[in-house]
């Protein structure tokens, strides 16, 4: 009864904390364009996508993808092969187990009418199985908290994944071993299925014959047996016995745990141990199947479906809701590997800014707890944009990831979707930005400037000047702070040098663009020399033209003094966003 009860509501947990999931994929905002569709209606078009992929050639990307990379983990295997077989000693080998053992009543059964769990093949596959777990969570263990691969970090939850398995499996071994060597076990067996009695010869004569073969410990019959006495045992195993049960040693796992604890059997057995370890490994099992939808077991389920989704889905031909829902169901797939950040090409940062949420396998669940509506200090949301901005889109992630998940959209959506809180973040004014602007044609244009008019605004806040332009401005004495700081680099120094020929400016593409250019741009490249010149960094750092260089060098190149323009628009970027940051710290 109280292990029914307890299945009941493990099940229950299981089944809830599922619906639970998979209505946060129709639920959760990450695309701007899905901000405005109800769940209701992102489900009728996911099905509709369903349907549509079934009925059409793309089933066959499907069948290819399900062998290829679901079963045969190719992904993995391609970019590392002690992974790959880390990953299919524990996901092939509990799988089996899940499918073989625990769901025998349904599967096994259904396949195999004859089948007993203490008959082969099935006793020995079942500890082939557990011990297949075993080995690659060893493998895991010495891959995480020894071997230590570069930037691969272990969250508690790795951790408790970890436990659950060894402590399933673990238990489930010593439970079988304890089975084997258990009187009480053998005398259950006996009443139940061979109606004997103690004290009957009959009974003697099995008693023996199992103490022989199937190294059950008797506390009253030991070796040496009489041969006829065991030949009377066998033909009484044959008629009662055989037709459910192996020899022991088939189950090499738990014969191995009987041979080493077979001194301490019998006191193992009277203190029933046996039945305690069958408690632990269920309760074990049940409460792995109730945290199977809040951890990172679940991706057990949802990296095969972002592995088929994402080999059929495309951003210029499948419905922008159903990438958001894809994008959802991605963050529930991340297994947490870390192969992606371990080929981040921009993970150095993360040392250099102090901000772990540049490494890819740690923005996904930073990017999940945004795209939630939880709430959160502004100094949290701060580094979280930081670090989902600073991608260069090189689209390596993406490539190595054994789930399937398309990192870079996923990267590029969240950050729209994160502008949308008016939150300035300084790196949108950086090359950084470059791949932006590649998509720019694939969000309105408001979307698109936000970020930029909310960058600018900031910097220019934080400057009296830029604030009141017609103010007079005092040229003594020079803002000592910008010399200097333009002067410690070797590249920007050369601003000195420079005479006010205007050749910058007449050769500058950004300039050339605009009928008025001062209107639109604030101050002009020559113009920009001059007040970093004179140490009025309030225009030098206010100037649009300043964000809106497009790097080409053309000023650099055509200067006759040798001034090194760009260079030096480089520097003043730079400092002018440290003191923006400084400012609003």
């Amino acid at each position: 009864m109280f292990f029914s009860i307890a299945l009941y509501i493990a099940l229950a947990i299981f089944v809830g904390g599922l619906i639970y999931k998979i209505g946060t994929w129709f639920s959760l905002k990450i695309a701007t364009q899905a901000q405005t569709i109800s769940p209701s209606q992102r489900l009728l078009a996911a099905v509709k996508g369903i349907v549509l992929t079934i009925l059409s050639a793309k089933i066959l990307t499907l069948i290819k993808v399900f062998f290829l990379d679901i079963i045969l983990q190719r992904k993995v295997f391609q970019e590392s092969r002690f992974r790959w077989l880390i990953h299919i000693l524990i996901y092939g080998g509990f799988m089996f187990l899940v499918l073989m053992h625990a769901l025998d009543p349904i599967i096994t059964v259904g396949i195999f009418p004859d089948y007993a769990p203490t008959l082969n093949p099935f006793l020995f596959l079942r500890d082939l199985f557990g011990v297949l777990v075993i080995v690659g969570v060893i493998l895991a263990v010495y891959r995480r908290y020894i071997l230590k691969a570069p930037r691969l970090t272990t969250t508690t939850m790795d951790t408790y994944a970890l436990i659950i398995l060894a402590v399933i499996i673990v238990s489930g071994i010593i439970l079988e071993g304890t089975k084997i060597t258990s009187y009480t076990r053998y005398q259950e067996m006996v009443n139940d299925y061979a109606g004997l009695e103690e004290g009957e010869d009959d009974y003697q004569a099995l008693t023996a014959f199992w103490v022989k073969e199937f190294s059950m410990i008797s506390p009253d019959i030991t070796a040496p047996f009489d041969s006829s006495l065991i030949e009377e045992g066998r033909e009484i195993h044959e008629m009662s016995c055989a037709g459910c049960h192996s020899k022991p040693q088939w189950g090499f796992g738990g014969f191995l745990v009987a041979k080493a604890t077979k001194g301490i059997s019998l006191p193992i057995d009277r203190a029933h141990i046996p039945s305690v370890l069958w408690y632990i490994h269920f309760l074990a099992c049940f409460i792995g199947l109730a945290y199977l939808p809040f951890s990172k077991f679940l991706h057990i389920i949802t990296s095969p479906l972002s592995l088929l989704a994402n080999s059929v889905m495309s951003k210029r031909t499948s419905y922008p809701v159903n990438i958001a829902t894809r994008q959802a169901l991605e963050f529930d797939a991340c297994m947490h590997c870390g192969q992606c950040t371990g080929r981040c090409s921009v993970g150095i940062m993360s040392e250099a800014l102090q901000n772990v949420n540049i490494l890819p396998s740690e923005k996904i669940p930073s990017l999940k707890k945004v795209s939630s509506g939880k709430e959160m200090a502004e100094g949290e949301f701060r580094t979280i944009l930081e670090g989902a901005y600073v991608c260069t889109n090189c689209h390596r992630c993406t490539d190595v990831c054994p789930a399937g998940i398309n990192l870079e959209d996923l990267w590029f959506n969240m950050r729209e979707e994160m502008f949308q809180r008016n939150y300035p973040l300084f790196f949108a004014l950086s090359p950084l930005s470059f791949y932006r602007g590649l998509m720019r044609e694939t969000m309105p244009d408001s979307d698109y400037e936000r970020p930029l008019d909310q960058a600018r605004e900031a910097i220019i806040a934080s400057y009296d000047l830029m604030k009141s332009q017609d103010r007079a401005i005092t040229l003594n004495p020079a803002d000592q702070d910008l010399r200097s700081g333009l002067l410690l680099s070797d590249q920007a120094n050369t601003f000195q040098m420079c005479f006010g020929c205007q050749t910058c400016t007449n050769v500058c593409p950004v300039v050339a663009n605009y009928e008025n250019p001062k209107e639109v741009l604030g101050m002009l490249p020559h113009e920009i020399m001059y007040a970093a010149g004179l140490g009025i960094k309030d225009l030098a750092f206010g100037s649009r033209m300043l964000w809106d260089c497009t790097t080409c060098y053309q000023c650099q190149e055509q200067c006759p003094q040798g001034v090194r323009v760009t260079e030096v628009l480089y520097e003043l970027k730079n400092l002018a966003i440290a003191n923006a940051t400084t400012a609003k710290g």
